[in-house]
C-alpha cells in the first residue's frame, strides 16, 4: 500500500495552519462537527429530489465517542459520505473544499441549505490535537467504502474497507500529554459536552454521545445508600436557536433563561430586542439590555461584543465591531449566512456586510431605548441608573460624532422637578424669554443645590440641570446646543448682559475695595469683581471661560501631575454685611482687611469643593478673627 504525498504547497500550508491559523486548539471539534453537519445537509438536500435516499431530516445525526484506553476520539455522521475521488480531491489537497463545490453546483436552489465549510482546511485542524487521523467513509450510491489515513505532512494512504452504511467516521488518535499541553482533556466527557454547547449548540442535527451518570441503587437503605454509575446516550445540542423562532412564539421566561445561561448573569434582562433582516445582508439577532450593571463594566477588563454565528456555528465569542462604544452594554447574538469568513473561521474579514449589520443594530438599539423612554419611564430611569453614564461617554467620544444620535436619550436631574428629565422636557418648560439651558456642576445633588450661584435663578423659578457625574460637564460642552438653545453654566459666567452691566456698576462704585482685595490675594486669583447672582451668601468663586472647577478636579484625579488649573475669579456680594465690614476695614485697618480678604477667598474655595492652599493657616485665621470680635465686645 503506497503512501501518497501531499502536494508541496499543501505540506507548507498544513504546517502553517496547525501552528498559526487557529488560536485555540479546542476549535478542532467545532470544525469536525461542522463538516459532519455539511455532509448531512448534502444528503438531506438530495433526499428532497431522490426518493431512493429514503431518509428525512429527522433521520440524520452526528455521534461522538471517546475511548480513553486507546486515546481515540471518533465523530461519526450518516451524511453523504465520500468515495475515493472525493478523498483525493478534498483530503489530499488542502484548501480544496467539497462543500464549496457543492454550493456552486446547486446554486440558488441551495439557498435553504446551510453549508458551512467552504475553505477545505477545517478538517486538518484536528492535527493540532491528533498524531494520526483515520477517515472511514462510504458515499451514498457507492458500493465500496474507503479508509483514508494520515499522520500529518508525511502523506496519506487510501484503502478499501467495510462500513455498514453511508456516512463518515473521523477517528482521531489524541496526542500524548506533555508538561505544557494536556491533550487528554479532549477525551473527557465533560469537556466534550462543554465544547459542543459552546461552539455547535445550534447545529441543526442532533449531536449524540454516551454520558455517565450516577443513581441510587434500588433497594439500598436510607441509612447507608449505595450508588451506581450507568451510561445513557444524550443529545448534547439544542439544535434550534432561540433567535430563529418568532418572538410571538417565545415566552418571556424562555428569553430570560437563555440570557442568564448564555451570559452568566444572575438578573433577568431588562429588554429583549429580536431582529430579523433580509435584503442586502440576511441575518437574525437577539439582543439584550441587562437588568443590572456587570460588576466589571466600568473597568478595562470588560470586553464588549456580540456572539457571532454563521449558520448556527459560533464564529466569534465577542465581536466588538458589531457594537458602537456607546451601546457596549448590550449583549446578544447575531447569526448570518452571508458573512465573509477568513480561512480559520475564527476571525471575520472587515467587509461591507459587517458594517451594514452594525449600522442596522445601532439604529435598532436607539429605537428600542427611545420607545422605552416614551412608554416605560420608570423602566428607562432604571436603565439610566445602570448605563446612563455610558451614553454620556458616547456623546463626548470621537469629538462628539454621536451627539445627535444620543442627545434625546440623555437624562439630567432638574432643580424644579426634583428628578431626572430629558433635554426636550427641559426646553418645553423654558420661560418665554429664556435663551439658555442652565446647568450647575458639582460632586453631589445636595452640594450643587447649596451653591451660592444657583440661589438667584432658583428663587426666580428658573430650572437648572444639576450635573454630578465627572463626564457631565464635558457632555454639556460637547453638545453646545440643543434645539437651538445654548448650554450655559451658572457657575462660570454672568447670566445675562443686564447682570453684567449691574456687576460693572457695582465694581465701579467700590473700585478701591476690589483693587485692595486683588492686591492682597495676588496671583491666587485672576480677578476680583462684584456679583449680581449672590443673594444670602457673601462670596463665590467662578472659573470664567474654558476649564471649569469640576474639570480641574477630574484631571487632577486621573493625572495628579497634570498642571491644568482653572482660573479663580472671586465674586463678592456688595450688599452683604461682610462686604461692608471689609470695605470699612480697608480704610480703618488694612491688615485686618487683608485677613478678611484671605478668609473670603478660602471660604469660596471650600464652597467650590477645591482644596485650601493652607488649611492650617485658615484655621489660625478663623481663630484670630473670632478673638478680635470678642475683644471688640
Amino acid at each position: 500500500m503506497a503512501k501518497r504525498q501531499f502536494k508541496a504547497e499543501s505540506k507548507r500550508l498544513l504546517d502553517l495552519m496547525v501552528g498559526s491559523i487557529y488560536t485555540h486548539k479546542e476549535i478542532f471539534l467545532r470544525e469536525i462537527i461542522s463538516n459532519a453537519s455539511d455532509a448531512c445537509d448534502k444528503l438531506c438536500y438530495l433526499a428532497l429530489t431522490d426518493d431512493a435516499v429514503g431518509m428525512s431530516r429527522k433521520d440524520f445525526k452526528i455521534e461522538i465517542q471517546a475511548d480513553k484506553e486507546h486515546r481515540t476520539l471518533t465523530v461519526s455522521d450518516n451524511g453523504i459520505g465520500m468515495d475515493k475521488e472525493d478523498l483525493e480531491n478534498n483530503l489530499g489537497v488542502i484548501a480544496s473544499s467539497g462543500s464549496y463545490k457543492f454550493k456552486q453546483e446547486v446554486g440558488d436552489d441551495a439557498k435553504d441549505t446551510d453549508v458551512i465549510g467552504q475553505f477545505g482546511v477545517g478538517f486538518y485542524s484536528a492535527f493540532m490535537v491528533s498524531d494520526q487521523i483515520t477517515v472511514v467513509t462510504k458515499k451514498y450510491g457507492a458500493e465500496t467504502a474507503y479508509r483514508w489515513q494520515s499522520s500529518g505532512a508525511d502523506g496519506y494512504t487510501i484503502t478499501e474497507c467495510d462500513r455498514p452504511g453511508v456516512g463518515t467516521d473521523i477517528i482521531m488518535h489524541i496526542k500524548p500529554d506533555t508538561d505544557d499541553e494536556k491533550y487528554g482533556e479532549f477525551l473527557e466527557s465533560w469537556r466534550l459536552q462543554e465544547l459542543v454547547r459552546k461552539y455547535s449548540d445550534y447545529i441543526r442535527f442532533p449531536i449524540r454521545m454516551e454520558v455517565s451518570k450516577t443513581r441510587r441503587k434500588e433497594g439500598s437503605s436510607d441509612d447507608q445508600p449505595e450508588y451506581e454509575t450507568y451510561t445513557v446516550e444524550e443529545t448534547l445540542n439544542s439544535m434550534v436557536p432561540l433567535w430563529q423562532r418568532r418572538k410571538s412564539s417565545v415566552k418571556p421566561e424562555e428569553y430570560n433563561k437563555f440570557y442568564r445561561d448564555k451570559f452568566h448573569d444572575y438578573a433577568d434582562p431588562q429588554r429583549v430586542i429580536a431582529v430579523s433582516a433580509e435584503g442586502a445582508v440576511t441575518y437574525k439577532a437577539l439582543l439584550f439590555i441587562p437588568g443590572a450593571t456587570p460588576y466589571d463594566y466600568y473597568t478595562k477588563e470588560y470586553e464588549k461584543g456580540l456572539q457571532l454565528y454563521s449558520s448556527g456555528v459560533l464564529i466569534m465569542d465577542k465581536c466588538s465591531d458589531l457594537l458602537p462604544e456607546h451601546f457596549r452594554f448590550v449583549r446578544g447574538v447575531v447569526d448570518s449566512p452571508d458573512l465573509s469568513l477568513n480561512i480559520s473561521r475564527e476571525l471575520l474579514q472587515h467587509d461591507r456586510q459587517l458594517k451594514v449589520i452594525a449600522a442596522n443594530l445601532e439604529k435598532k438599539i436607539k429605537s428600542e431605548l427611545s420607545k422605552m423612554l416614551k412608554d416605560d419611564r420608570e423602566g428607562y430611569e432604571k436603565f439610566w441608573k445602570n448605563f446612563g453614564r455610558q451614553l454620556k461617554y458616547g456623546v463626548v467620544s470621537e469629538y462628539g460624532a454621536h451627539k445627535d444620535l444620543l442627545s434625546d436619550l440623555l437624562l439630567f436631574y432638574s432643580s424644579t422637578e426634583k428628578k431626572p428629565v430629558t433635554l426636550a422636557e427641559y426646553v418645553s418648560r423654558m420661560k418665554e424669554d429664556q435663551k439658555y439651558i442652565y446647568y450647575a456642576a458639582g460632586e453631589s445633588l445636595d452640594k450643587v443645590d447649596k451653591l451660592p450661584q444657583t440661589e438667584g435663578l432658583r428663587d426666580d423659578g428658573v430650572e437648572i440641570l444639576y450635573l454630578t457625574d465627572e463626564v457631565d460637564e464635558f457632555c454639556a460642552q460637547t453638545l453646545r446646543t440643543y434645539q437651538d438653545k445654548e448650554f450655559r453654566s451658572v457657575l462660570d459666567q454672568e447670566i445675562t448682559e443686564g447682570d453684567q452691566q449691574k456687576a460693572q456698576e457695582a465694581a465701579d462704585a467700590h473700585k478701591a475695595t476690589f483693587d485692595f482685595v486683588k492686591e492682597s490675594l495676588g496671583d491666587a486669583v485672576k480677578e476680583v469683581k462684584a456679583s449680581t447672582r449672590l443673594k444670602s451668601h457673601p462670596v463665590c468663586l467662578t472659573a470664567g471661560e474654558g476649564l471649569s472647577f469640576e474639570m480641574e478636579k477630574y484631571f487632577q484625579a486621573v493625572q495628579p501631575d497634570m498642571s491644568l488649573r482653572a482660573d479663580r475669579i472671586l465674586e463678592l456680594n456688595v450688599d452683604h454685611p461682610i462686604f461692608q465690614a471689609l470695605e470699612t476695614a480697608v480704610t480703618a485697618d488694612p491688615e485686618r482687611a487683608k485677613k478678611y480678604a484671605t478668609l473670603l477667598y478660602d471660604q469660596a474655595l471650600l464652597i467650590a469643593g477645591l482644596p485650601l492652599d493652607d488649611p492650617s493657616g485658615y484655621t489660625d485665621l478663623v481663630c484670630d478673627l473670632l478673638t478680635f470680635s470678642q475683644e471688640k465686645k
